[in-house]
């Protein structure tokens, strides 16, 4: 079966849709952090469909809410007064910690990006912008002219001006091995020389607090807030991307901007709140939201059926306090990690449940040369041992691990213990 749908996928799809595996499996439904593929087989899923399963499977409350609206009105458009999105909006705005916030919905973190460039770049009257190197903010002509990751941008064309600084990642960093406080002190340089260059007329700085597709890297704690010194000294607004930081999953914090010290101007968010639902969105002082001239609206961007079930994962995640079991459970998979010692593992990043390890080739020194074939081994190992993870990084050879936020201590020790032994078998 899997097999003929492959087929009937490449003939109708594009070419470079990517698909796991060298035999895909098509997921048929899945329960608490478990999936099944069409041939029954059961997995623990520890990529949560690219981080957007956030508190679980098939949860009743989401499942309910979403069957609920269903059969009331499942669709309207922003033209209509629309309650369901109303409410979102008003707990989000409450959790964003944003002074005077609004919200705009949107149906993916790709329209969220395009829809703060837009505002950024109406208020400053610009189309400048920084971004970070190794950085991904969606696939619209917009956020790939703004993406610092060639794996992910198949086209120089663009309608922003681009500058690209230091301080997504410090692995791979010239500056690497430098003290946290030199590494931020040597970005923040490279930041004023750059701004410098470009005589200071940039819209706004957008930046993953750890970058996603990048390979889950990041600077140190107080790196963003560092720069958002510089920025706001020159009237530049700083747009902090937590499609994938957002909600709690970095454990110790709500936001991942709350690591750095700063509050940003702009925050943009998807995956996760809609626990599989087409949902994101900006927030933004009013000052800034209200900022458009001309008309606009979102005919699918928090619609009655996508606000109602992310309304109700919110909820669950915020009664639940699946934030701090994120910040339970990733130190375990963290350390666990770093207690390998094998000498293809080259890093070991990350924070609460979104953990990164670089795949390396044995003897290439350090950093190490990049291992995608040894990334795609150990992807392909973890299949047969019933496990999910997902792969990434400016070269295809990180591992990318982030479970739903409810994970239990006994599926993170049954998860490690697969990925352990799946690390184990590749290694030459």
């Amino acid at each position: 079966m899997s097999d003929d749908l492959l087929a009937r996928t490449r003939a109708v799809l594009p070419s470079w849709l990517a698909i796991y595996y060298d035999e895909p499996i098509e997921i048929e439904r899945g329960d608490g952090r478990h999936v099944w593929d069409a041939d029954g087989n059961r997995y623990l899923d520890f990529f949560g469909g690219i981080l957007t399963t956030m508190t679980a499977h098939a949860l009743p409350e989401v499942t309910k809410a979403v069957a609920d609206q269903a059969g009331r009105i499942i669709h309207s458009s922003t033209l209509y007064l629309n309650r369901p999105m109303v409410e979102l909006a008003e707990q989000i705005a409450t959790v964003s910690e944003i002074p005077s916030a609004k919200v705009f919905l949107t149906p993916s973190g790709t329209e969220a990006n395009d829809a703060a460039l837009l505002l950024a770049s109406t208020v400053r009257r610009s189309n400048q912008i920084l971004a970070l190197r190794n950085s991904y903010h969606g696939r619209s002509f917009s956020t790939i002219a703004i993406t610092g990751n060639r794996s992910w941008s198949p086209t120089s064309l663009s309608p922003f001006q681009v500058y690209y600084v230091h301080g997504g990642q410090q692995y791979r960093s010239p500056f690497a091995g430098l003290p946290d406080g030199e590494y931020i002190a040597a970005c923040v340089a490279d930041l004023k020389e750059v701004l410098d260059q470009t005589g200071g007329d940039v819209a706004a700085f957008i930046a993953e607090p750890i970058q996603g597709v990048g390979g889950f890297t990041s600077g140190p704690d107080g790196l963003l807030g560092a720069f958002a010194e510089v920025l706001r000294e020159r009237g530049i607004l700083w747009i902090s991307d937590e499609v994938q930081t957002g909600w709690g999953r970095t454990g110790e914090h709500f936001w991942g901007w709350q690591a750095h010290g700063a509050t940003p101007d702009l925050v943009t968010f998807a995956k996760g709140v809609g626990n599989g639902l087409s949902m994101g969105g900006v927030i933004a002082p009013a000052a800034i939201m209200d900022s458009l001239p001309a008309n606009h609206i979102s005919t699918f961007g928090g619609s009655p059926l996508t606000s109602a079930g992310a309304l109700a994962n919110l909820h669950h995640l915020l009664e639940h306090d699946l934030q701090a079991n994120a910040a339970l459970r990733g130190p375990a998979l963290f350390d666990g990690l770093r207690a390998i010692g094998s000498p293809i593992v080259g890093d070991v990043r990350g924070k609460g449940l979104m953990l990164g390890v670089e795949l390396v080739r044995p003897g290439t020194g350090s950093p190490g040369e990049p291992a995608p074939e040894l990334a795609g081994a150990v992807l392909e190992a973890c299949k047969r041992r019933g496990l999910l993870v997902g792969k990434g990084g400016l070269h295809g050879n990180v591992l990318r691990i982030a479970p739903p936020l409810s994970l239990t201590a006994d599926e993170a020790a049954e998860g490690l213990a697969a990925l352990v032994a799946a690390i184990e078998e590749v290694t030459p």
